[in-house]
């Protein structure tokens, strides 16, 4: 296998600058939404409600995704990937530095639902600004690195919450939550960076020209019709995607704390080690997928999670807890990894800003509910334990994504690089 690190050096200026940007921005994007997960308790506490209450903020937010990505998705295919994502940036900041001062639960539920609007367009306007200017050679260790902005986006929340939030009891009426949404509002400053550093998307660029010149028919009704099969696949696929993800992660801080008793350091540290074995798994799976395809890496990465949970779920010492986190993030994000490039090689070039980034939000849409379920299942079955709630989650949803992984199909290679108007791929994509 070649050495990641050659793809790197290998990138121009410009390549290296649209990836950084790309990077960031899911990066800052996940670190504000993970900081409303790390404060649930906190939360439910200053508004006198149960945790499960808290938690339909995470459902709104992930409801709310699917019309970001559509909305920012068709900007981006207007407007151009780099000035779509600047606004995305800025949007996403604006709505996490609202919920800090939410006066009620019902403002701060509203916030959330705006700021996962903003959060649903970064990921599909990101990805095609990415791998429209990356080389297609190494688009699997890429697509392992940028996925795992979302961890590194949770890492950076443990980190702060770790560091910051103890230090925040103070007292007064200022809650401490509020604070970590104010800090929560950084990633504005990346919006500079953005316009004076990152170049548009080479193939959208050359798109324009080609419109004006000639210009496309853009998708028919035929077309919606022929693929719509396809596109709805995706869509499961990742319906259980985002349940793999999001139903062994947004509630994991709440089971450290209140099933294992951890303290607020702990509780962040244990989350931290969790995310930096994520990382090493994007990356090792995204790379490994250029080798052996990426089904196979998205199964092999998958089934891997199943045998890792009685370490993650059901041990007490905190180093046992962090060595299970570790490993069963790494077999989760590893799957991960794969997925940005097998979306946007899979999605129609004219489109690539909105289609995979819809069909990625739908699949949050679809699952948006889980964090509630698992919450009260575990709150009338086990008496608010969420062990074998969380342990079933990533077995049952571990095997039927392994199972429509290989009922899929795949288009490794892709040249991504031509102008939008050029590849035919809406012809090819139910061949």
């Amino acid at each position: 296998m070649k050495n990641p690190n050659s793809a790197h050096q290998r990138l121009t200026p410009s390549q290296r600058n649209a990836f950084i940007a790309c990077f960031l921005g899911w990066s800052l994007d996940a670190f504000d939404f993970f900081i409303f997960n790390f404060c649930i308790t906190a939360i439910a506490a200053d508004f006198h409600v149960k945790r499960a209450v808290v938690v339909e903020g995470t459902f709104w937010t992930l409801a709310m995704r699917p019309l970001g990505a559509l909305i920012f998705g068709a900007l981006a295919e207007r407007w151009g990937r780099r000035r779509t994502l600047m606004l995305n940036v800025i949007s996403f900041s604006i709505f996490e530095l609202a919920s800090a001062f939410a006066p009620t639960l019902t403002f701060l539920m509203i916030t959330r639902a705006l700021f996962g609007i903003a959060m649903g367009g970064e990921w599909g306007v990101g990805a095609a600004l990415a791998f429209e200017t990356l080389p297609k050679e190494r688009r699997g260790f890429f697509s392992g690195l940028l996925q795992e902005g979302y961890v590194t986006g949770n890492l950076i929340a443990g980190l702060v919450y770790a560091l910051v939030f103890p230090h925040l009891h103070i007292g007064g009426a200022w809650a401490p939550w509020r604070t970590m949404f104010i800090i929560g509002a950084a990633p504005t400053l990346l919006v500079f960076y953005i316009r004076s550093k990152v170049e548009e998307s080479p193939a959208w660029v050359a798109g324009r020209g080609e419109t004006a010149k000639a210009p496309t028919r853009g998708l028919s009704l035929h077309d919606i019709k022929t693929y719509l099969p396809s596109f709805v696949f995706l869509v499961l696929l990742m319906t259980a995607f985002t349940s793999f993800s999001h139903g062994s992660q947004d509630l994991y801080p709440t089971f450290l704390q209140a099933d294992r008793g951890t303290n607020d350091f702990w509780k962040g540290m244990i989350s931290n080690v969790s995310s930096v074995g994520a990382l090493a798994g994007g990356i090792t799976f995204g790379t490994l997928s250029e080798r052996i395809g990426r089904r196979r890496a998205i199964i092999l990465a998958s089934l891997l999670a199943i045998p890792m949970i009685p370490l993650w779920a059901w041990t007490h010492h905190f180093v046992l807890i962090a060595l299970g986190g570790f490993l069963m993030q790494f077999a989760i994000q590893g799957a991960w990894g794969v997925v940005p490039a097998y979306l946007n090689e899979m999605a129609p070039s004219a489109v690539r800003a909105t289609f995979p980034g819809v069909a990625y939000q739908l699949g949050n849409l679809l699952s948006s509910r889980n964090d509630v379920f698992q919450e009260k299942i575990a709150e009338h079955h086990f008496g608010g334990d969420l062990t074998v709630v969380l342990s079933a989650t990533v077995a049952i949803v571990a095997v039927i994504l392994a199972i429509m992984t290989a009922l899929a199909k795949e288009r490794k290679g892709l040249d991504m690089s031509q102008a939008l108007g050029q590849n035919l791929m809406m012809e090819e994509l139910n061949r």
